[in-house]
């Protein structure tokens, strides 16, 4: 690679306009660029804005989204056909810039190029940026859009950078509605390439009170560990709404339909976000039967990773992120479907004393997912805090509970308060110490307790209720037994301990004279 166009460091001689636009219309193979609406400015004529490469759901809908929002946007994918379906269904809402072969498809970009690249994560990335660096010049951008693990971004930003080639690692949180309509981005990288896309990707992003759901994250990786914790996030609130649900299910024996409507209730309360409203949205469809889809829908969650990193993440950051990894936990056990079916045959269970819920029921278990939800969000923002001043990235916590407010999954009503707590001269060292938190938790405590505990006598798994509960009390708590841990570790291992009442670190001859030294 040392000896093509981009390694050298060198721009090739400038080709005139005319030989642009003949790549973008002619040389495609599939038509003219599409001719902009009256109502449309052309902002480059015969140049595009930016690129998209990789036309499956995400891409082909953020393709979409720049142009309605006035930028020309070549796009190019491997398979052709998919271009093709592109321009045939959708041409018709901005201009696009259709190709067929790589090359053209970066000609027809204006300098510096800004290019998505929206592939599947890990080699497919590396592969897709092989092929495009022959064809990029000094200063161009590749903006990888997908979920990769942030330490390949990391990876990928600085062997670029190498190349004279700015790397953009930008998480995308929406799914294919968002990525259409407006997502949250998250931009990692290069300060200075996202200086360069920031007036297209912030009209790109879902806005809330007038502000984009979009802005930059930080160095190297940034961008996708961002997105990853949020993931993570996303993991723990979800298994909570599953939790919620299954114990009106075999507690109280309630219907598909009549726990939508609990669901679409708690959305107009402090519980107000989009898994809540899309949870009576799923709830209460019904399949071809006339029966509830969701009876019908096989027991195993699956998971494309980013929740399992975070956890992993958190690990090695010593951040004890509770929720999200009995989330992934949750979803690793429902994968065991097969033993599940044995086990429930050869091991007892209790037997649950169904009953119709009172109101009191069902606001315990409001309260109960409330108080869990503030805890999975605070472990979340914990270790964004952990992260950022283990790699020297310097997150602005309270943009990213601002970013958070629109387009994402994560989307709340009470990601305002998140936004509030770390926007001030003097932010809170940790989301359970903000008042409105605080109060929160404390006032659901009683119920949240019962319902655990409610949970456990009955045989119904709540993990991520029990873990949330169990890591507040650890919170709260001034003195734990971890002095013990502490004793036995220097028993066997030597370890050392500290004391409480005199400074310095000690060790006890356990199996010596029982002595204590200070070392």
């Amino acid at each position: 690679m040392s000896s093509r166009r981009v390694a050298c460091r060198c721009r090739r001689k400038q080709r005139p306009r005319s030989r642009h636009s003949e790549a973008a219309s002619t040389a495609s193979g599939i038509g003219k660029a599409g001719t902009p609406p009256k109502n449309r400015v052309s902002l480059l004529g015969d140049l595009a804005d930016i690129g998209v490469l990789g036309l499956a759901t995400m891409g082909a809908n953020l393709a979409r989204n720049a142009a309605r929002k006035d930028f020309n946007v070549a796009v190019y994918n491997r398979h052709p056909g998919r271009t093709e379906e592109l321009i045939r269904e959708h041409g018709s809402e901005g201009r696009f810039f259709p190709a067929t072969d790589i090359g053209a498809f970066t000609r027809s970009i204006v300098r510096p190029r800004p290019i998505i690249i929206m592939v599947k994560a890990g080699k497919p990335v590396d592969e897709v940026i092989e092929e495009l660096l022959p064809h990029l010049d000094e200063g161009d951008i590749i903006i990888d859009g997908g979920n990769s693990l942030f330490t390949d971004s990391s990876r990928r930003f600085h062997a670029l950078k190498d190349k004279g080639i700015r790397f953009v690692g930008m998480g995308i949180s929406g799914g294919e509605e968002g990525a259409l309509e407006g997502p949250s981005m998250m931009p990692g990288g290069e300060r200075e390439a996202y200086a360069r896309i920031e007036p297209i990707v912030t009209r790109m992003a879902a806005q809330v009170d007038g502000t984009p759901c979009c802005t930059f994250i930080g160095p190297e990786g940034a961008g996708h560990y961002v997105k990853m914790v949020h993931n993570g996030i996303e993991y723990a609130d979800m298994q909570l709404i599953a939790e919620a649900y299954d114990l009106m299910k075999s507690l109280y024996g309630l219907e598909a339909e009549a726990i939508a409507d609990i669901f679409a209730e708690w959305n107009k309360g402090e519980l107000e976000s989009y898994l809540i409203e899309i949870t009576a949205a799923v709830l209460r469809k019904r399949d071809g039967t006339g029966k509830p889809l969701v009876d019908s829908i096989v027991d195993e969650a699956e998971q494309k990773g980013t929740g399992r990193w975070t956890a992993q993440s958190a690990l090695d950051l010593g951040v004890p992120l509770t929720s999200i990894t009995e989330a992934v936990f949750a979803r690793a056990l429902s994968g065991s479907r097969a033993l599940r079916l044995d086990a429930a045959k050869a091991l007892p269970q209790p037997a649950i004393p169904v009953r119709a819920p009172t109101q009191a029921d069902i606001d315990a278990i409001r309260d109960a997912l409330y108080a869990s939800k503030i805890v999975a969000y605070a472990q979340g923002f914990e270790q964004l805090s952990a992260a950022s001043a283990q790699f020297g990235w310097d997150l602005h916590l309270g943009d990213l509970a601002t970013i958070w407010r629109g387009g994402c999954i994560i989307r709340a009503r009470f990601l305002n308060r998140i936004r509030e707590a770390y926007s001030g001269l003097d932010p809170v060292p940790h989301l359970l110490l903000q008042d409105v938190f605080r109060e929160a938790v404390v006032a659901a405590e009683p119920n949240w307790r019962a319902v655990v505990a409610r949970a456990i006598s009955e045989g119904i798994p709540v993990p991520a209720f029990a873990s949330s509960i169990a890591y507040f009390d650890g919170f709260r708590r001034g003195r734990g037994p971890a002095n013990l841990l502490q004793g036995l570790r220097d028993y066997f291992g030597a370890h050392t301990y500290a004391r409480l009442d005199r400074p310095g670190r000690f060790h006890t001859r356990w199996g010596q004279d029982g002595s204590e030294i200070e070392v």
